[in-house]
């Protein structure tokens, strides 16, 4: 995959792109992440990206010439999705990440400043994605964001070829609780089940505590799914426990 990125601040990427899953798939061929500061293709001597909002109003709006000149000198004959990070975007997922990943090629847009020209947004962007309903002072995080969720689900990215299925929200739920050594910490003991060696048994407890973290974490998440019985029959018994519990605390 070719992922490119238009910016006013390129430098902040140096460190993420460089570092951990992203650097190692880039150094295996396995994404190729560029960058282009979206002064270079400025129309004036002065470079100027931004301007005054027509009609009055605070801060400054990224002026369209720029951002147009820059996609179509990227992108040139090809065709891709372009993306604009914006708070008014589509709330970013799981699955959505998924979905970008069976591109061939991605352009992220980060916006700065008061927002950009209505008609890059109409003319040149094909979907809009916002990492959630808060404001940042530029699209540069949220492309990051994007791009680490995207890599993990390209092939060879992750050491675990499935790890990325085992992750939260990969089957609608919360992953469920993880240990590793020493079995014993601080009077702190692992579930006696992921040492019993029965991987039954722990593909069950697995199922119940994913259940039980989304249950107690993200109900909302619980209300989406299409729960077979079994999944159902276990969802009864983790909300009878916990209203003993509840109970026994009164």
């Amino acid at each position: 995959m070719r992922i490119d990125v238009l910016t006013l601040f390129p430098e902040m990427f140096q460190g993420p792109l460089e570092t951990s899953i992203i650097g190692r798939a880039q150094a295996a061929g396995i994404v190729d992440i560029q960058l282009w500061n979206i002064r270079d293709f400025a129309t004036d001597r002065h470079r100027q990206v931004d301007d005054y909002p027509f009609g009055g109003g605070a801060g400054m709006v990224m002026k369209p010439e720029p951002v147009f000149r820059a996609v179509r000198h990227v992108l040139g004959e090809d065709a891709a999705p372009v993306i604009l990070m914006t708070p008014q975007g589509e709330v970013f997922s799981h699955q959505l990440a998924e979905k970008l990943a069976k591109e061939k090629r991605l352009l992220l847009i980060c916006g700065h400043y008061e927002g950009l020209d209505e008609r890059i947004r109409e003319h040149l962007v094909t979907k809009q994605i916002s990492i959630g309903d808060y404001v940042l002072t530029g699209g540069e995080l949220p492309a990051m964001v994007v791009i680490d969720a995207v890599v993990r689900f390209l092939p060879g990215a992750l050491g675990e070829a499935t790890a990325v299925w085992t992750d939260s929200f990969a089957q609608g739920l919360l992953e469920y609780p993880q240990y590793t050594r020493p079995r014993g910490f601080e009077g702190m003991e692992v579930p006696e089940v992921l040492l019993s060696g029965d991987h039954q048994r722990i593909a069950d407890w697995r199922r119940r505590e994913s259940l039980r973290r989304t249950w107690q974490q993200r109900p909302d998440l619980i209300a989406k799914l299409d729960l077979d019985e079994r999944d159902r029959e276990l969802l009864a018994a983790i909300q009878q426990e916990q209203n003993k519990s509840d109970n026994r605390l009164d």
